[in-house]
């Protein structure tokens, strides 16, 4: 299927979340358009704003123009393939753009924080469609073992490095630095 097909059933699956109760997200992955619910936690959430907040803060100095934000989609038609990460390092104007998803070329970084329901997402998945998206930095944070990998350098559809650190740790991601201090690990029923 093209990707303009896809994109036209992810836009319908899309409103027809709009009519459901909580939270859902639409993404293009490698079998194609999926719905999925969403349930981050309050830990979950915590550690987006604490990356956000840091990266924020440092991308006025490396970065004039672009911001760490929360929510939205990216998308590389050419290899057909729509995410949702839980941050991305894009520039503020994009937002003020039609449409609903930012164009992958335009992404310096991307964060996913390991869901205990769906870690496979976010180690195998989406490990292999960032880079193939050609997106120089990706930080996973798993709160469920207390573990971040840090994978960059993109090439042949995969990541070149990957460097791996505990929560306590700073962890280099691209020109910036996160302080993993403060990171919460999921309690015993996943929150």
């Amino acid at each position: 299927m093209d990707y303009a097909k896809m994109r036209a059933i992810a836009e319908e699956l899309g409103a027809y979340a709009e009519q459901l109760e909580g939270a859902w997200s639409v993404e293009i992955g490698p079998s194609g358009p999926m719905l999925a619910m969403m349930c981050p936690s309050k830990r979950h959430e915590g550690t987006v704003r604490r990356i956000c907040k840091q990266l924020d803060e440092q991308l006025l100095r490396t970065h004039p123009g672009y911001i760490c934000a929360s929510g939205p989609e990216i998308e590389h038609p050419a290899i057909g393939r729509m995410r949702l990460p839980d941050a991305v390092v894009i520039p503020e104007a994009v937002l003020d753009e039609e449409g609903i998803a930012v164009d992958a070329t335009q992404v310096l970084g991307v964060v996913e924080i390991v869901s205990p329901s769906n870690p496979h997402d976010g180690y195998v998945e989406k490990l292999a469609d960032y880079p193939a998206m050609g997106i120089a930095h990706y930080l996973i944070v798993d709160p469920r073992t207390g573990t971040i990998e840090a994978h960059s350098d993109p090439c042949k559809g995969r990541y070149a490095r990957k460097d791996a650190y505990i929560f306590g740790d700073t962890v280099p991601f691209g020109p910036w630095l996160i302080d993993t201090a403060d990171f919460k690990r999921y309690g015993k029923t996943g929150n």
